[in-house]
């Protein structure tokens, strides 16, 4: 297939871009930003330019996007013009050159509120029946744009893949009391119990529902990692993680307690990808249990494809985790 790739220059884009070259696609990368992996620089927010790159593509990965760490950075209309204008142009093109499938990167983050359970209730069990409850221009954006995905499709009858994916980004935590805790690798390994994914396991979510949205129509997918936990688990998740993942995981304390690593003391909340798995017949490698299995065997975590593609930044500014100085204009990638 010829596929058109929005944020080709960013760590997502970069890793479909590889993954689907990789199984053989044309891929056009689009980007704001040049890179090895776009061939069209340019905003998706200006719509002629988004028309003549869709035109003859069979499939759009559309993972182009204004992130959380743009909050503080980027007006709200920044947001709007990029997370839906840049949408409504993409699906608009697509249907009038008759692509034939379209994906749309989102984020758990669409989640909102949702996600913080209030003070001593039970960990969140968060799957795609779970109605969002708005928290930032960021989430509020991500959502409006699946909303036009889903319109597109029942007005037209494009095929439309909406995957929420959780944490997949390489940066350090941007919170610093998290930081002074967790070394980065510790964090991310707690993580991947409840609310991250291996870049590797995003793309291949990307490639699972490429093959299968034209079968299915239309659909939200949470992509994560697989959690451990059951429902079972989440009261006291809330109030004791680390004697849940000791009943799971008997071993992992010998683990980390030779490299300094702890758990975290709670958990609130816990990713489901079930749907995903079921629907689309992913098959997620990276999980916690995966994990330590690799550090057992003195390897990395994190996947060969995830330590190739490294960290991207976001924007150009003076402080924080995700600051890169020399890039010349905002990053729009994911």
């Amino acid at each position: 297939m010829r596929i058109v790739v929005t944020g080709s220059a960013g760590h997502l884009g970069e890793a479909l871009v590889r993954v689907l070259r990789g199984a053989g696609h044309e891929v056009v990368g689009l980007d704001l930003l040049p890179s090895p992996h776009t061939e069209a620089v340019g905003s998706i927010a200006e719509r002629p330019f988004v028309q003549r790159w869709v035109d003859g593509a069979d499939a759009v990965v559309h993972a182009a996007t204004l992130h959380k760490p743009h909050v503080g950075s980027h007006t709200r209309q920044a947001f709007v013009d990029t997370n839906v204008t840049g949408t409504l142009n993409l699906l608009e093109a697509a249907v009038a050159a008759g692509v034939g499938r379209f994906l749309h990167t989102s984020t758990t983050s669409a989640f909102g509120r949702a996600l913080t359970p209030p003070p001593g209730a039970p960990a969140a069990w968060i799957d795609e029946d779970v109605p969002h409850v708005v928290r930032n221009v960021y989430g509020a954006t991500k959502t409006a744009a699946e909303d036009l995905c889903e319109l597109v499709h029942r007005d037209h009858g494009l095929p439309v893949a909406i995957l929420r994916t959780s944490r997949f980004f390489p940066e350090p935590d941007d919170r610093d009391d998290v930081r002074a805790v967790y070394t980065d690798d510790n964090l991310k390994v707690n993580e991947l119990l409840y609310r991250r994914c291996d870049v590797e396991d995003v793309a291949s979510a990307h490639l699972a529902a490429l093959e299968r949205v034209p079968a299915l129509g239309f659909g939200r997918w949470v992509v994560t990692a697989t959690t451990p936990f059951t429902r079972a688990d989440l009261a006291e998740l809330r109030a004791d993680a680390p004697a849940v993942v000791r009943r799971l995981f008997p071993g992992y304390e010998e683990i980390y307690a030779a490299r300094g690593w702890t758990m975290l003391p709670s958990i609130e909340r816990v990713y489901v990808n079930e749907r995903a798995r079921t629907e689309l017949g992913w098959s997620p490698r990276y999980d916690f249990g995966h994990a330590l299995d690799l550090l057992r065997a003195g390897e990395e975590p994190r996947s060969a494809l995830a330590r190739s593609v490294g960290a991207k930044g976001y924007h150009a500014v003076s402080t924080g985790v995700y600051t890169v100085r020399d890039q010349p204009s905002p990053r729009v990638s994911s």
